[in-house]
């Protein structure tokens, strides 16, 4: 059976108080060569870079598959330093299920291949979004509203006004790479749009 961990940030290549992705982990009793399978959202650097330690080294050393939208291998592949990776890189559409409880969503406008990944624990449902939401401060209350970082901002937009009330109303727990801390959380209806009520 597959340990998955669901996109894997920016490693240190943005910022010098980014990639502490393996001590977070550790922190957390997880160890990083227990992860066979990264499900990315999509190839923007914040979440593919930390394929690699800041020093260059994978980080995952058990690792066997790398799940990502088909439409992003594209992009992937466009940074030279994850060339290596290329064998294991896995194409995926929307509907495909990685595993028993776990099945890829497609979440288009962000980029090419947004992908999210709906994870059922028989009790819950966890929409794992990717960049869904950028401004959660502005875009729960105002869904309609976009950003330049979308690749197709009208897309954006009509993939939140449908998703914000499908996850509003099955109560499916919502968690983002921009939602703030702890990045997971409900949604609910405030006003003419939503709020976003994190985990406790």
């Amino acid at each position: 059976m597959d340990r998955v961990l669901i996109d894997c940030g920016a490693g240190g290549s943005w910022d010098p108080s980014m990639g502490h992705l393996a001590e977070a982990m550790a922190e957390a009793g997880i160890d990083t060569s227990s992860i066979t399978m990264i499900a990315l959202t999509h190839a923007h650097g914040d979440h593919i870079n930390g394929l690699l330690m800041p020093d260059g080294r994978r980080a995952f050393n058990g690792l066997r598959k790398i799940v990502i939208g088909a439409d992003a291998i594209e992009e992937f592949l466009a940074e030279p330093v994850l060339e290596q990776f290329r064998s294991l890189l896995a194409p995926v559409n929307g509907g495909d299920r990685l595993a028993d409880h776990l099945l890829a969503v497609d979440i288009p406008g962000h980029a090419r291949g947004h992908m999210g990944y709906l994870l059922n624990t028989d009790e819950d449902d966890v929409l794992f979004c990717g960049d869904l939401i950028h401004v959660p401060a502005a875009q729960f209350a105002r869904p309609e509203l976009t950003w330049a970082y979308d690749d197709d901002e009208a897309v954006a937009r009509a993939t939140r006004i449908r998703l914000l009330p499908d996850t509003a109303n099955a109560q499916t727990w919502l968690a983002g790479a921009h939602l703030g801390r702890p990045g997971i959380g409900r949604v609910v209806e405030e006003g003419q749009g939503y709020a976003f009520i994190p985990v406790a």
